[in-house]
C-alpha cells in the first residue's frame, strides 16, 4: 500500500488529468444520469479558473509594459508584429477549413428538420464591426472584470500601464510592486486550483458524454471528422512550419502545452486554460512581457480553431440547404468570417453566435444551428484545443522575434511538467525587463 501511495504521488498533473478524463468518459457512458449530475464539480473548477483571469492579465501586462520605463515603441512594435502574425495564421485556418469542407461535402444528404428558434436567438447577439470597436473599450474596469471580458481588460491594462510609465518616483514603484505581487500571488493561486483540475476536468468529460452520448456521431460523424481532420492538417501546414522557422524547441513546447491543451479539450473553454498556458510559456523561457501581451490578445485575434470551424460549419449549412456557393461567394464568406470572428469570447459555444450571424448575412437557414448544436460540444473540444496551442505558439514565436525567448529545457533534463516552477521573481521583474542583446 505504501508503494502504491508513493507511486500515485509521483504521477504528474498531466497523467492525473488523463486518468480522470478516462474515468469521466466511462461514467458518462455507463451512467449518463450520474455523469450529467457531476456538472457542479465542473462548474466549480471553471469558476475558480475564471476568477484568476482578470488579475493575472492585469498584473502581468502592467509589469511588462510599465516596467520598461518610457520605451513605448517596443510595445507598439510587439502589437504590430502580433497582429500581422495573427492575421496570416487565421487566414490559413479559414482556407484549410474551406478546402476540407469542399472536399468531404459533409452537408450533402443532411435533412434540415430542426427549429430555427435557437439560431435566431444566437443571431440577435451578433454585432457589426463598428460595434466591436466600441465594445473593446470598457465602460468600467470592474464591469469588464465581472463579466471576464478579456479584450477589454487587455485594453484597459495597456492604457493603465502607459499612464503608469509616465509617473515618477515612489507612486510608480508602489504600483509596480503591487502589480508584481498580484501577478506572483495569482500564479501561486493557479497552482492551488490546478490540484483540483483532474476532478473538475473529469466531471466535465462525464457531463459531455452523459449529455451527448455517442449516438450523435451516427448522423453527423462526417462533419465532426471533417473538422478534426482539417484541424490536424492546419497544425501540420501552418503551426509546425511556423515553429520550425522560428526554431521553437518542439519537444519542450509539447511538454509545456499539453496541460493547458488538455484543460481546453475537457472544458471547451479557452479561458479555463489561460492561467496555466501563461505560466507554462514563462517556464518554457518566454519573457513575461511577451506572454502577458500575446496570449490574452490572441484570445480575441488568434482563435485559429474557431475560425476554421466557422468556415466548415457555414459551408456545411450551405450544402445541407442545397445552396451552391461560387468560389467568389466563398471568398466573400472567408473575408466576412475573418472580420466577424475577432473578439469571439473564450467560452463554450461562443462561435455559434458568429455562425448564426453569418448564416443570416448569406441567407442560409438557421434551422441548421439546431442540428449542429447536437455535435457542437464534441467539435468545441477540438477547436478550443487548437486555439490554446496556437496562442501558446504565438507567444514563443513573438518571444523569439523580439529576442526575449531563452529556452529553459534541454533533452535529457527533467520533464517540465513534473519539474517545480521557477520563482516568478527570477523570471521577469520590473528591473530585468530590458531586451536581451542579440
Amino acid at each position: 500500500m505504501k508503494r502504491l501511495w508513493s507511486a500515485l504521488r509521483r504521477l504528474s498533473l498531466t497523467k492525473w488529468i488523463l486518468i480522470f478524463m478516462v474515468a469521466g468518459a466511462l461514467v458518462g457512458w455507463l451512467n449518463p444520469d450520474l455523469g450529467t449530475s457531476l456538472k457542479p464539480l465542473s462548474t466549480v473548477f471553471l469558476r475558480l479558473i475564471k476568477s484568476i483571469v482578470v488579475p493575472i492579465i492585469f498584473g502581468s501586462l502592467v509589469i511588462g509594459i510599465a516596467g520598461h520605463g518610457d520605451d513605448m515603441k517596443r510595445v507598439g512594435r510587439l502589437a504590430l508584429k502580433s497582429i500581422i502574425y495573427f492575421e496570416i495564421v487565421t487566414t490559413v485556418a479559414l482556407v484549410v477549413g474551406l478546402v476540407a469542407v469542399n472536399l468531404t461535402q459533409p452537408g450533402v444528404g443532411v435533412k434540415l428538420s430542426g427549429s430555427a428558434d435557437q439560431g435566431q436567438q444566437l443571431a440577435q447577439k451578433t454585432t457589426s464591426f463598428g460595434s466591436f470597436l466600441e465594445h473593446i473599450v470598457p465602460q468600467s474596469f470592474f464591469e469588464a472584470a465581472a463579466t471576464n471580458e478579456v479584450l477589454q481588460i487587455v485594453v484597459f491594462s495597456i492604457l493603465f500601464a502607459v499612464a503608469l510609465s509616465q509617473v515618477r518616483g515612489r507612486p510608480k514603484e508602489a504600483m509596480l510592486g503591487f502589480c508584481e505581487g498580484l501577478a506572483e500571488t495569482m500564479f501561486k493561486f493557479t497552482g492551488i486550483v490546478m490540484k483540483y483540475a483532474p476532478i473538475g476536468i473529469g466531471a466535465a468529460i462525464a457531463v459531455t458524454v452523459g449529455h451527448s452520448g455517442i449516438g450523435v456521431l451516427v448522423n453527423l460523424g462526417k462533419l465532426v471528422l471533417t473538422l478534426y481532420g482539417a484541424l490536424v492538417v492546419f497544425i501540420l501546414v501552418a503551426l509546425v512550419p511556423a515553429a520550425l522557422i522560428a526554431k521553437v524547441p518542439l519537444r519542450a513546447f509539447i511538454q509545456m502545452v499539453k496541460e493547458p491543451a488538455l484543460i481546453a479539450f475537457a472544458t471547451t473553454s479557452s479561458d479555463a486554460a489561460l492561467p496555466k498556458a501563461m505560466e507554462n510559456m514563462e517556464r518554457l523561457g518566454v519573457s513575461r512581457r511577451i506572454v502577458a501581451f500575446v496570449i490574452p490578445t490572441g484570445y480575441s485575434f488568434n482563435l485559429d480553431g474557431s475560425t476554421l470551424y466557422l468556415a466548415v460549419a457555414a459551408m456545411f449549412v450551405a450544402q445541407a440547404a442545397g445552396v451552391e456557393l461560387s468560389v467568389g461567394q466563398q471568398v466573400v464568406m472567408l473575408l466576412t468570417l475573418m472580420v466577424t470572428s475577432k473578439g469571439v469570447a473564450g467560452v463554450p459555444r461562443a462561435s455559434l453566435v458568429i455562425l448564426s450571424g453569418t448564416l443570416l448575412y448569406f441567407g442560409l437557414p438557421l434551422e441548421a444551428v439546431a442540428i449542429i448544436l447536437g455535435v457542437d460540444e464534441l467539435m468545441d473540444m477540438g477547436r478550443t484545443t487548437v486555439n490554446v496551442i496556437g496562442n501558446c505558439l504565438a507567444a514563443v514565436i513573438m518571444g523569439r522575434w523580439e529576442g526575449e525567448f531563452r529556452p529553459s529545457w534541454k533533452p535529457g533534463a527533467e520533464p517540465l511538467d513534473t519539474a517545480p516552477a521557477r520563482e516568478l521573481s527570477t523570471r521577469t521583474s520590473p528591473t530585468t525587463l530590458s531586451t536581451p542583446s542579440s
